[in-house]
């Protein structure tokens, strides 16, 4: 059905560094893959005749603005999971259901305006590198760790700086403590001047408390994520460790590190790197539930710290801002929404509602 009336709408995908939730809800989508990373939302009513997705999106905060806006921030992934990035406007459309609709009215193009915007005062992305600073690390492979750490920061940190987007380093040995190297900062250039200072008579233990810097490390992002919720800011954060061993120190049980892992808040990622022969691969990938990988040698380190900083960025640019201006007005009542979404031979959407209540002509 064609409309009548010009109306004004924009859409605006912001790619974020952030990981956003409103929490658990009776309709959350369910695709068969990790729960954790899914939102609201269902699929969408079969009158489109899209037949199964491809691609997931899951909606993870939503909500309507005077006088007439309505905002979805999403995630996108593939059906394993895997985040997917990069994604333009022109590669989305809209679809909109009234209670006088059989079906779903597409929202044309031709009567919209599409931008890009970063809206980045309500998003706060935090990434905290951990480091294994045990001897054996200080004494054989030092100088690479801190090679492959300043790449990291480098490749994970964007330009120009910006406070939503921030990371903090911490180190362990076998201490019952998670050292502070440099607090929370969106400075690439005071990080690596942090990790520059690192000298082979930082640690007073040589042992390795691995368990115990996990879940030092995850207390640590839960309570930003927190901070952050009661802030009323868009939340996210990211656990990187590296270690070139096994725990040592026995602090802590395996059993208590991976279940506050997986225990964690959801839109927590937990990235795992490891070095050398010592290493036990399989804690390390369910540390690392988000990814892991692993250097044989130091040679390989710097290579392998570029792999997990690229996971980083994927897996906070798999999430995207979505505003317009709709046609429906004030009594209008409940609407449906679907967001559809083609990349390549590949689709997917997700289906969503609104209320209409107060909604006027007129568009920020």
């Amino acid at each position: 059905m064609k409309m009548k009336n010009l109306f004004c709408y924009f859409v605006s995908l912001s790619i974020i560094l952030v990981f956003f939730s409103c929490g658990n809800a009776d309709d959350d989508v369910n695709f068969d893959i990790n729960q954790r990373e899914l939102g609201q939302g269902e699929e969408p009513d079969d009158c489109l005749g899209f037949g199964e997705n491809e691609l997931l999106l899951s909606i993870q905060n939503q909500s309507t603005a005077l006088p007439g806006k309505v905002s979805i921030l999403f995630r996108v992934s593939d059906t394993n999971g895997n985040p997917i990035s990069g994604l333009t406007a022109d590669q989305f459309t809209i679809y909109e259901q009234g209670r006088n609709d059989d079906c779903f009215n597409t929202i044309s193009s031709s009567e919209s305006l599409a931008r890009i915007s970063p809206n980045s005062q309500v998003f706060n992305n935090n990434t905290l590198l951990v480091l294994d600073l045990s001897n054996s690390v200080l004494e054989s492979s030092l100088e690479e760790l801190k090679t492959a750490a300043s790449s990291f920061v480098t490749n994970v940190i964007p330009e120009p700086e910006t406070e939503s987007f921030r990371m903090a380093i911490y180190w362990f040995d076998g201490e019952d403590e998670l050292h502070l190297l440099n607090p929370l900062t969106s400075s690439a250039t005071e990080l690596i001047a942090a990790i520059d200072g690192i000298t082979q008579d930082i640690s007073n233990d040589p042992s390795t408390d691995l368990y115990g810097a996990v879940i030092k490390s995850t207390d640590i992002a839960e309570d930003l994520i927190e901070e952050n919720s009661q802030n009323s800011i868009v939340k996210a954060a990211s656990v990187v460790l590296f270690t070139d061993g096994t725990d040592q120190a026995s602090r802590f049980t395996e059993e208590a590190a991976l279940r506050a892992v997986n225990q964690a808040d959801r839109n927590i990622s937990f990235f795992s790197i490891g070095l050398g022969a010592e290493i036990d691969t399989e804690v390390l990938s369910e540390i690392g539930k988000t990814a892991s990988v692993f250097a044989s040698n130091t040679e390989e380190l710097e290579a392998t710290f570029n792999q997990i900083s690229q996971r980083v960025s994927e897996q906070a640019n798999s999430f995207y801002l979505f505003e317009y201006c709709t046609p429906k007005r004030d009594g209008s009542g409940e609407s449906n929404l679907v967001i559809q979404l083609t990349d390549g031979g590949l689709q997917g959407a997700v289906q969503t509602k609104f209320k209409a209540d107060g909604f006027t002509g007129g568009c920020e």
